[in-house]
């Protein structure tokens, strides 16, 4: 995801899981610099203990930021998993209460919602109603440049061309998340890469 975050998207706890995360984490960094992870264990479950004890050392080991997405659809073993994490203080959760699991940041979004943004993050919701209960919403994908003619000028005469700037397509903007629960675990991934490089 942006900013080097990693994002690891888990539906069921079972016995290949910190194998998986695993070999995850090892491509991501192959190719990026990681400043954290975020696992979303939305919608997700499981009832093999010994692969929640597992991944948690692969992900407490990498000594990365983690921000851990639940909803109240997060069960089983999946619920321990993101309650384990966050008493060894390995990571913050996010999103909605799921059993007793209480999230250290709550962030409401209607199930329906939440379903159609998990499969498309960048998506936007067509109804203004986002917390919908009929489940009617549908994601249509919105390009909307916001690039200022005078921001197309500054940059032609940077670059020492000024020539012929009506005719020239803009960048299109860069997409952002509007899955709310998403883009909390993102921002607080981002936020503490930021302090960590201020230390520095």
């Amino acid at each position: 995801m942006e900013n080097n975050v990693g994002y690891l998207r888990v539906s069921q706890t079972d016995k290949n899981l910190p194998q998986e995360i695993q070999s995850a984490i090892n491509h991501l960094e192959e190719t990026n610099k990681i400043d954290g992870i975020v696992l979303d264990l939305r919608f997700a479950g499981g009832s093999d203990s010994g692969s929640v004890k597992s991944t948690e050392a692969v992900l407490e080991a990498e000594k990365l930021p983690l921000a851990i997405l639940v909803n109240a659809q997060t069960s089983g073993d999946a619920a321990s998993l993101a309650d384990d994490l966050r008493e060894a203080n390995a990571g913050l959760i996010f999103g909605s209460a799921t059993g007793n699991l209480q999230p250290d940041i709550a962030v409401s979004i209607g199930t329906n919602d939440e379903k159609d943004l998990l499969k498309n993050p960048y998506g936007v919701l067509t109804e203004n109603d986002t917390n919908s209960a009929v489940g009617t919403n549908v994601l249509q994908f919105v390009d909307v440049d916001h690039t200022s003619e005078a921001d197309l000028v500054r940059e032609k005469v940077k670059d020492g061309d000024e020539s012929d700037i009506t005719n020239q397509p803009a960048a299109p903007p860069k997409p952002f998340i509007r899955d709310p629960v998403l883009a909390h675990g993102v921002d607080f991934i981002k936020g503490l890469a930021a302090l960590h490089l201020n230390k520095g």
